[in-house]
Parts: structure tokens; sequence; C-alpha cells
């Protein structure tokens, strides 16, 4: 998904919000300007990082907001995992609660309010065009072996396995790999936050084996390029896994919500709408 002028400019502002370094936020406007046509703002991000630990000697501190965020999500696991129970879609309104989660992203946004995400709960749902993705999907997945979720940020991967529990229950026999980064970027779920959440109890656990918020599959672990390339059905969370894997030929489908300009202009919706879409291979 090209980085258009627009996009640049926001991407600018957030990096002037993590540091007002002049150094900095000079190599920071050249990775702008200097970009190719198929850079995508996770890749852009990645090189941002790399100039951050470059000048400062450790990547931008996230480590707290992680945890915070965890541990919050963690705390309502009980709650959500009987209000998921008693449903009359548990494997939907699981999907429902993971897509929520996807609020948690200091990358798309200045700020993540807590009352905010925890007010996205009250009155979750499908819109008809979401119900008809979902048939698709489950119809997919009666029919795999191997499915393979592409995670997204802290916190929502605790709802991720909620989702995991459920897609289990519909679909024993289905294989379940989860996948993420492979090191610390922006609040992204790392190998750490993933097993403090419980994922490694219901499915394979593997890394990206780069620091990329998002999916570039040059940059790919063998391990990872193989699980994308083997998997019979695939969920991407999130906008940065959506920017970078869409229009790659793949048969993928993303679950997201729309948190800045350029993706609820693209979609047409407004802000904070959820997103479930399919995009079919070439």
């Amino acid at each position: 998904m090209r980085v258009n002028d627009i996009c640049a400019e926001c991407l600018y502002d957030k990096q002037m919000h993590l540091s007002d370094d002049r150094r900095y936020l000079e190599e920071v406007r050249r990775i702008i300007e200097e970009r190719r046509e198929e850079d995508t703002a996770p890749y852009l991000v990645y090189l941002f990082d790399k100039e951050y630990v470059r000048l400062f000697g450790k990547t931008a501190p996230y480590a707290a907001i992680k945890k915070n965020f965890n541990d919050l999500v963690l705390s309502m696991e009980s709650l959500l995992r009987d209000k998921i129970e008693s449903s009359d879609d548990p494997l939907g309104q699981a999907l429902l609660y993971a897509r929520i989660g996807n609020y948690i992203d200091f990358g798309a946004m200045n700020h993540v309010d807590e009352e905010t995400f925890l007010g996205l709960f009250d009155n979750p749902g499908f819109s008809e065009h979401d119900r008809l993705v979902l048939d698709s999907f489950l119809l997919q997945c009666a029919a795999a072996r191997r499915f393979l979720l592409i995670a997204d940020n802290c916190g929502e991967i605790v709802l991720d396995r909620l989702f995991l529990e459920q897609l289990k229950k519909r679909f024993p026999d289905l294989e379940l790999t989860v996948l993420v980064r492979g090191g610390e970027v922006l609040n992204d779920a790392v190998i750490e936050d993933a097993v403090y959440a419980g994922i490694p109890q219901i499915a394979r656990l593997i890394s990206s084996g780069n620091t990329v918020a998002g999916t570039v599959y040059e940059m790919l672990s063998d391990e990872a390029k193989e699980a994308l390339d083997h998997a019979d059905v695939i969920l991407a969370k999130g906008q940065g896994n959506y920017e970078s894997l869409c229009m790659q030929g793949r048969h993928v489908f993303y679950s997201f919500l729309c948190k800045c300009d350029l993706f609820t202009g693209r979609f047409g919706v407004p802000r904070l709408t959820g997103m479930l879409v399919e995009e079919k291979a070439e």
C-alpha cells in the first residue's frame, strides 16, 4: 500500500511526538523524501527505528506501555471469555473482540486512551459486508488444515488467544500458527508478549525474524516464509499487516480498525470502524 504525501507527513508527525532531536528528525525526513514507490509505512518505520538506535543506542521505549495493556486485557480475560461462550455465535463474538484489540496502536495514533478502548466493547457488531466475509472465512477454515494468524499489537494478542480458542473448538483439526514480530518495534507483540498471553497453549508460535511493524515477505525468516507459503487460511491483524501484504497476489483475510485518514479514506468509513476484508489470490 503506497505511502502518499499525507501519509508521509503523518509518519513524520509521529516521530516528532517520539523525539525532538534535530539529528533524528533530519534523518526521518531524509528517509521519507528518498522513499521508493514500493516502500510501505511499516518499512519506513523500520528504517526510522534503525536511525533511532544508531543515534540513541536503544529502541524507543514501549516496554511499560506494553506491560500495561497486556495486563489490562488479561484482567478482562475471564469476563470476556464468559461473554463469548454465552453468545449465540462464540467464534464471531471472539473475532469481534480480537478486532477491538487492534485499537491499541501507538504507531497509527499519537494517543491511545484506555477509556475509549474499553468503550469499544459496549456494542460491537459486524456490518453486512463483514458477515459476507465471515461466511467465506468459515468456509475456508472448514476445508483447511493449516491456519496462520499474523498478530499485531500488545494487549490485542490476549484477545487473539480468545479467538483462537473458539476457532479450535469449531475446527478441532485445524493446525494453528501465530506469527509475531521478530524484535521490539512500537508496541507490537513479540514472542515474550505472546507467551505472556498464553498463545503457546493453543497454537504454534513463530517469529517474523525482523523488526518491521508489518509483514514484508523478503525480510521474513525461513520459518515465517514457510508458514505463510503453506497456510491454507491466513488472517492478518492490523493496518501494518494490511499495508505490507495487500496486493501481493495472496489470498488473505484482514481484520483491523481504521485509525487514520489513509484507511478511513480508502474504505469510506468513520474513524475506528472495524473492517473484515478478504483479498483473493490473483
